[in-house]
């Protein structure tokens, strides 16, 4: 295995973090040296030494080039079962049987094409993968509560004799507006509603929350981010007076105790292994050793024959090769990085002030599932810390402490290939935006300030800016 991560790359990746925030919140100057400074050290190599040099249909589906020759063999074991159908147990392939009852998809690669990104289904389509809808009912204080009929997660399929939850409608508004040189623009605000409810209505209350699949490359490197690199750039209250205040979500681990949170759109999930069992038992039904109980109400368990429980659907072993196959998953590289436009655009998205949030570099600490993943210089363009991005992305519901409007700054490599590895342009949580444009133009709150003066530039400011989001 390779050797472990040094002490000298340990004590580096939290001043690193830390000045690359506080510089891109100042001058434009010195936000630009910052971002430049990143890339004069080799800042293509956007997932380190777990970075692959492809740009075609496959680009997320490599295993990093840190795995051993045995450790591909995991990664390919892993793969299997990320992109198998499951199937309604009891069945002839056992260990690869205990779909649903209830469930969203039957695979996890149905979300995640290609390890890719999904899009809100169109009104036409018949399978509707890629857009999950969680619901709650709103609290006054604290995270929404479960719903009584329907839990925490719509499952919109249903095995053989059992009738799924609800269908989900999407209907849109348009909202015309312009670029401050007269360019005009529109955007599509996205409604949704639950029909064909199966086991009683909604109530009072209801919070929503649709949600689309993000890519998976670089997991491991997110998780192996020291805690206090993300626990620094933490400003809540604002102390600065630079407008971005973003704060960690402390979520609770396997074992109860309090974690940062990284994973999911509102950083739900302190880490891969809980991610991974979420969305087993949320999205398929299947149990796993760390979800091992079947996601059902008490009304539904009334109405419903469940499979039986006595044992996880999944095996333990199974189970934790598709995590170190989400874990290892390698990073592409960045393209035409000394091309004018993208060069130009670079200094923009410091200029922008976007680097305030989406934080180009980090340097990795150990972990435990792998050596090699330490020590590596990242550059995923997140801070993973929670975010106010106003009214207008709000969604109704609350997730753990995080409020309606708040948001993981999203991670950006990979971002540029989604049109090649998955066919659309459809970005942010829940896939309103048909494309990079619309994606920036969204944000408000903490990102108003960045999002005008995008608005307000000129046509050939904005068109580079957009070159640089292609080339991640």
């Amino acid at each position: 295995m390779p050797c472990t991560t040094t002490a000298r790359a340990r004590r580096a990746a939290l001043p690193i973090a830390i000045a690359l925030a506080v510089l891109a919140a100042q001058a434009p100057a010195q936000a630009h040296a910052a971002v430049e400074a990143t890339f004069a050290r080799g800042g293509s190599r956007l997932g380190g030494g777990a970075t692959i040099d492809d740009a075609g249909s496959n680009a997320f589906g490599y295993p990093a080039p840190l795995l051993s020759a045995t450790e591909r063999r995991a990664f390919a074991v892993g793969n299997s079962f990320f992109k198998q159908n499951w199937v309604t147990a009891p069945a002839s392939t056992k260990g690869r049987d205990g779909l649903g009852p209830l469930f969203n998809a039957r695979s996890c690669s149905a979300c995640h094409g290609k390890d890719g990104r999904s899009r809100p289904p169109e009104a036409d389509e018949r399978e509707r993968h890629g857009l999950l809808m969680r619901i709650g009912v709103a609290a006054a204080a604290g995270a929404d509560l479960a719903h009584p009929a329907y839990g925490a997660q719509i499952q919109d399929e249903a095995i053989l004799g059992v009738l799924p939850e609800a269908r989900v409608e999407i209907a849109v508004e348009s909202r015309p507006d312009t670029f401050a040189d007269g360019t005009p623009f529109e955007l599509q605000a996205p409604t949704y509603t639950l029909r064909d409810l199966a086991y009683g209505p909604l109530g009072d209350g209801v919070a929503l929350s649709p949600r689309t699949a993000p890519q998976l490359v670089g997991l491991g490197l997110l998780e192996a981010i020291p805690a206090a690199a993300i626990e620094a750039l933490a400003d809540p209250d604002d102390r600065d007076g630079d407008g971005i205040s973003g704060r960690v979500h402390r979520v609770a681990g396997a074992d109860g105790a309090p974690r940062l949170g990284r994973f999911g759109w509102k950083a739900a999930q302190p880490d891969v292994r809980t991610q991974t069992a979420a969305a087993f038992v949320n999205d398929m039904g299947i149990t796993s050793p760390l979800q091992p109980r079947e996601v059902l109400t008490g009304i539904e368990r009334e109405r419903i024959a469940a499979a039986d429980e006595r044992e996880p659907d999944i095996a333990d072993r199974a189970f934790e090769r598709v995590v170190f196959y989400a874990r290892t998953l390698a990073v592409p590289a960045q393209r035409d990085a000394a091309q004018p436009q993208v060069v130009a655009g670079r200094r923009s998205f410091a200029a922008f002030g976007c680097a305030a949030c989406h934080v180009p570099e980090f340097v990795t600490g150990d972990v435990d599932f792998h050596a090699a993943f330490g020590g590596q210089t990242i550059r995923p363009f997140t801070d993973l810390l929670l975010h106010d991005l106003g009214p207008g992305l709000a969604d109704g519901k609350r997730d753990g402490d995080a409020g309606r409007a708040e948001w993981r700054t999203a991670p950006l490599w990979g971002i540029g290939l989604i049109p090649v590895v998955n066919g659309h342009s459809r970005y942010l949580h829940d896939g309103r935006a048909r494309d990079l444009t619309e994606a920036v133009l969204w944000h408000g709150g903490e990102a108003a300030a960045a999002k005008e003066r995008f608005r307000r530039a000129p046509r050939a400011e904005r068109d580079a800016l957009l070159a640089f989001l292609r080339s991640l």
